[in-house]
């Protein structure tokens, strides 16, 4: 007996006899969203020698030089300290360099060092991240039902951390890798 290999699209999945399976095509979809996600992720980090939410602040930095935290948050659509976080990180690997530059000591301005434009210059072509990249592609007649969906679909999940959706996707696990195995390329980027 021959096994059907054919699968089947939510496009394709239309009459009553059907409806029972939108469920699980709406799972896999997320789940290629999520793969997807990953492996961009990974790939970022092994050839770059940041991570992707990194990466994207420095692409965000590489538009407008001397961005302000503040508006690097909203950019990034994260909290202030989250941003904070990762500058420090990026600051650490000699990416950026931060500067006071009024008499307000906490208004802090963010410019890229050139080892950080190096880096944004070798980036992939999405180096604000493959869902973001493509998030921010999609016209607002698809994206004002998909968030509302979403939304529907976040109360039905009754996720109660909400602080949750002001942090960085980071869909994977910590892990430290050797410094023998890391790529020579962003061997500077460290």
């Amino acid at each position: 007996m021959k096994r059907n290999d054919k699968k089947s699209t939510a496009s394709e999945i239309g009459d009553a006899d059907d409806s029972k399976q939108w469920p699980y095509e709406v799972l896999k979809q997320f789940r290629l969203i999520f793969k997807a996600t990953q492996q961009h992720s990974q790939w970022v980090e092994t050839h770059c020698g940041v991570t992707s939410a990194q990466l994207w602040a420095l692409w965000e930095l590489s538009k407008k030089p001397g961005l302000k935290v503040t508006d690097l948050a909203k950019a990034m659509s994260i909290h202030h300290s989250t941003a904070c976080s990762l500058l420090d990180k990026l600051a650490r690997k000699g990416l950026i360099l931060r500067e006071r530059v009024s008499q307000d000591q906490r208004v802090v301005t963010v410019t890229l060092t050139q080892d950080g434009i190096e880096l944004i210059n070798q980036a992939p072509s999405s180096p604000q991240g493959i869902l973001q990249h493509a998030l921010f592609d999609l016209p607002d007649k698809v994206l004002k039902p998909l968030a509302k969906h979403l939304d529907i679909l976040v109360k039905a999940m009754e996720i109660k951390d909400e602080e949750a959706a002001m942090h960085p996707l980071n869909p994977l696990p910590r892990r430290v890798v050797p410094e023998n195995q890391l790529p020579k390329l962003s061997n500077k980027f460290k």
